[in-house]
Protein backbone atom coordinates (compact mmCIF):
# COMPACT_ATOMS: atom_id res chain seq x y z
CA UNK A 1 0.00 0.00 0.00
CA UNK A 2 1.43 3.29 -0.95
CA UNK A 3 1.87 6.02 1.35
CA UNK A 4 0.08 8.45 -0.47
CA UNK A 5 -3.19 6.28 -0.42
CA UNK A 6 -6.45 8.00 -1.21
CA UNK A 7 -8.30 8.65 1.84
CA UNK A 8 -7.69 9.96 5.20
CA UNK A 9 -6.71 7.73 7.98
CA UNK A 10 -6.94 8.86 11.44
CA UNK A 11 -5.47 5.51 13.44
CA UNK A 12 -4.35 2.34 12.22
CA UNK A 13 -3.69 -0.95 13.82
CA UNK A 14 -2.19 -4.34 12.87
CA UNK A 15 -2.63 -7.83 13.67
CA UNK A 16 -1.09 -11.19 12.34
CA UNK A 17 -0.69 -10.49 8.64
CA UNK A 18 -3.57 -7.88 8.46
CA UNK A 19 -3.88 -4.83 9.02
CA UNK A 20 -7.09 -1.90 9.40
CA UNK A 21 -6.76 1.46 9.32
CA UNK A 22 -9.97 4.06 10.72
CA UNK A 23 -10.87 6.85 8.68
CA UNK A 24 -12.12 10.38 9.06
CA UNK A 25 -15.18 9.08 7.90
CA UNK A 26 -15.70 7.00 10.57
CA UNK A 27 -15.19 3.61 8.13
CA UNK A 28 -12.68 1.52 8.57
CA UNK A 29 -10.74 -0.22 5.48
CA UNK A 30 -8.66 -3.88 6.16
CA UNK A 31 -6.38 -5.41 3.88
CA UNK A 32 -3.48 -8.58 4.32
CA UNK A 33 -4.75 -12.06 4.98
CA UNK A 34 -8.54 -12.49 5.79
CA UNK A 35 -8.41 -15.84 7.26
CA UNK A 36 -11.48 -16.18 9.94
CA UNK A 37 -12.65 -13.31 8.11
CA UNK A 38 -10.44 -10.62 9.69
CA UNK A 39 -10.82 -7.89 6.82
CA UNK A 40 -14.87 -7.67 7.77
CA UNK A 41 -15.96 -7.44 4.42
CA UNK A 42 -17.69 -11.04 4.80
CA UNK A 43 -15.56 -12.97 2.75
CA UNK A 44 -12.27 -15.25 3.44
CA UNK A 45 -10.51 -14.47 0.73
CA UNK A 46 -7.02 -12.07 1.31
CA UNK A 47 -6.95 -8.82 -0.42
CA UNK A 48 -3.62 -7.01 -1.10
CA UNK A 49 -5.19 -3.49 -0.95
CA UNK A 50 -7.60 -1.68 1.75
CA UNK A 51 -11.37 -2.49 1.46
CA UNK A 52 -14.03 -1.87 3.40
CA UNK A 53 -15.35 -3.27 6.64
CA UNK A 54 -18.91 -3.54 6.44
CA UNK A 55 -21.91 -1.92 7.77
CA UNK A 56 -19.25 0.33 9.93
CA UNK A 57 -20.38 4.15 10.44
CA UNK A 58 -19.28 6.09 13.10
CA UNK A 59 -16.37 4.51 14.35
CA UNK A 60 -13.83 6.60 16.60
CA UNK A 61 -11.16 3.65 17.39
CA UNK A 62 -9.82 0.64 15.84
CA UNK A 63 -7.96 -2.35 17.64
CA UNK A 64 -6.50 -5.37 15.88
CA UNK A 65 -4.84 -8.76 17.43
CA UNK A 66 -3.43 -11.81 16.12
CA UNK A 67 -7.04 -12.77 14.27
CA UNK A 68 -9.77 -10.76 15.05
CA UNK A 69 -10.77 -6.67 15.04
CA UNK A 70 -12.92 -4.40 17.06
CA UNK A 71 -14.38 -1.03 16.78
CA UNK A 72 -15.27 1.50 18.83
CA UNK A 73 -18.16 3.38 17.29
CA UNK A 74 -19.60 7.21 18.71
CA UNK A 75 -22.59 5.90 20.14
CA UNK A 76 -20.28 3.79 22.72
CA UNK A 77 -20.95 0.47 21.24
CA UNK A 78 -18.63 -2.02 20.22
CA UNK A 79 -18.30 -4.26 16.95
CA UNK A 80 -16.04 -7.20 16.49
CA UNK A 81 -15.22 -9.42 13.44
CA UNK A 82 -12.70 -12.51 12.76
CA UNK A 83 -11.62 -15.45 14.15
CA UNK A 84 -13.66 -16.46 17.60
CA UNK A 85 -12.39 -19.49 18.82
CA UNK A 86 -12.24 -18.07 22.26
CA UNK A 87 -15.09 -15.85 22.07
CA UNK A 88 -13.31 -12.67 21.68
CA UNK A 89 -15.98 -11.44 19.83
CA UNK A 90 -18.18 -10.29 22.50
CA UNK A 91 -21.70 -12.15 20.96
CA UNK A 92 -21.91 -15.16 23.01
CA UNK A 93 -20.50 -17.68 20.53
CA UNK A 94 -17.41 -19.32 19.52
CA UNK A 95 -17.92 -18.81 15.83
CA UNK A 96 -16.04 -17.13 13.26
CA UNK A 97 -17.61 -13.95 11.97
CA UNK A 98 -16.78 -12.57 8.24
CA UNK A 99 -18.27 -9.37 9.51
CA UNK A 100 -18.77 -7.08 12.51
CA UNK A 101 -20.98 -7.85 14.94
CA UNK A 102 -22.01 -6.04 18.12
CA UNK A 103 -21.58 -6.53 21.77
CA UNK A 104 -24.94 -6.60 23.26
CA UNK A 105 -24.48 -5.25 26.79
CA UNK A 106 -21.78 -2.56 26.00
CA UNK A 107 -23.34 1.06 25.22
CA UNK A 108 -20.68 2.98 27.39
CA UNK A 109 -17.40 1.93 25.98
CA UNK A 110 -14.83 5.13 25.68
CA UNK A 111 -11.56 2.43 24.14
CA UNK A 112 -11.38 -0.78 23.26
CA UNK A 113 -8.08 -3.22 22.70
CA UNK A 114 -7.66 -6.53 22.06
CA UNK A 115 -5.34 -9.48 22.84
CA UNK A 116 -4.23 -12.74 21.15
CA UNK A 117 -7.47 -14.44 22.30
CA UNK A 118 -9.27 -12.15 24.52
CA UNK A 119 -10.78 -8.15 24.06
CA UNK A 120 -11.57 -5.29 26.64
CA UNK A 121 -13.51 -2.38 26.46
CA UNK A 122 -12.83 0.76 29.33
CA UNK A 123 -16.64 1.97 29.86
CA UNK A 124 -17.33 5.61 30.70
CA UNK A 125 -18.14 4.80 34.34
CA UNK A 126 -14.09 3.68 34.78
CA UNK A 127 -15.07 -0.08 35.01
CA UNK A 128 -13.71 -2.23 32.63
CA UNK A 129 -15.14 -5.50 30.74
CA UNK A 130 -13.38 -8.05 29.01
CA UNK A 131 -14.40 -11.37 27.18
CA UNK A 132 -12.36 -14.17 25.57
CA UNK A 133 -9.84 -16.45 26.28
CA UNK A 134 -9.17 -16.37 29.90
CA UNK A 135 -6.48 -19.11 30.91
CA UNK A 136 -4.05 -17.15 32.60
CA UNK A 137 -6.89 -14.63 34.39
CA UNK A 138 -6.69 -12.04 31.21
CA UNK A 139 -10.31 -10.96 31.51
CA UNK A 140 -9.48 -9.96 35.07
CA UNK A 141 -12.49 -11.76 36.69
CA UNK A 142 -10.83 -14.01 39.38
CA UNK A 143 -11.52 -17.01 37.14
CA UNK A 144 -9.15 -18.60 34.79
CA UNK A 145 -13.22 -19.67 33.07
CA UNK A 146 -13.41 -18.24 29.32
CA UNK A 147 -16.18 -16.25 29.11
CA UNK A 148 -17.97 -15.46 25.17
CA UNK A 149 -19.82 -12.18 26.81
CA UNK A 150 -18.35 -9.54 28.57
CA UNK A 151 -17.42 -9.50 31.92
CA UNK A 152 -16.54 -6.92 34.87
CA UNK A 153 -13.01 -6.57 35.75
CA UNK A 154 -12.66 -7.19 39.72
CA UNK A 155 -11.75 -3.95 41.64
CA UNK A 156 -11.19 -1.86 38.52
CA UNK A 157 -13.73 1.65 38.77
CA UNK A 158 -11.53 3.82 38.12
CA UNK A 159 -9.68 3.08 34.93
CA UNK A 160 -9.04 6.25 32.11
CA UNK A 161 -6.92 3.37 29.57
CA UNK A 162 -6.97 -0.40 28.81
CA UNK A 163 -4.62 -2.29 26.61
CA UNK A 164 -4.42 -5.80 26.09
CA UNK A 165 -0.85 -7.97 25.60
CA UNK A 166 -1.46 -11.45 23.98
CA UNK A 167 -2.31 -12.43 27.58
CA UNK A 168 -2.59 -10.01 30.12
CA UNK A 169 -3.87 -6.37 30.47
CA UNK A 170 -3.42 -3.34 32.11
CA UNK A 171 -5.23 -0.26 32.97
CA UNK A 172 -4.26 3.05 33.80
CA UNK A 173 -6.38 4.24 36.55
CA UNK A 174 -7.33 7.76 37.84
CA UNK A 175 -4.51 7.94 40.29
CA UNK A 176 -1.55 7.90 37.79
CA UNK A 177 -1.12 4.07 39.11
CA UNK A 178 -1.35 1.37 36.81
CA UNK A 179 -2.59 -2.34 37.22
CA UNK A 180 -1.87 -5.85 35.35
CA UNK A 181 -3.83 -8.78 35.38
CA UNK A 182 -2.91 -12.20 33.51
CA UNK A 183 0.26 -14.33 31.95
CA UNK A 184 3.15 -13.54 34.04
CA UNK A 185 5.95 -15.84 33.25
CA UNK A 186 7.82 -13.09 32.06
CA UNK A 187 7.41 -10.53 34.59
CA UNK A 188 4.82 -9.03 32.11
CA UNK A 189 2.37 -7.52 35.20
CA UNK A 190 4.99 -5.49 36.65
CA UNK A 191 4.42 -6.82 40.32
Amino acid sequence: MSTTAPFSATSVTAGINHSCALLSTGSILCWGNNQSGRLGDGTTTDSYVPIPVVSITGATAIASSFYHSCALLGSGSVQCWGNNQCGQLGDGTTTDSYVPVTISSISNAIAVTAGACHTCALLSSGSVQCWGGNESGQLGDGTTTASYVPVAVSSISNAIAVTAGAEHTCAALHTGSVQCWGYNNDGALGN
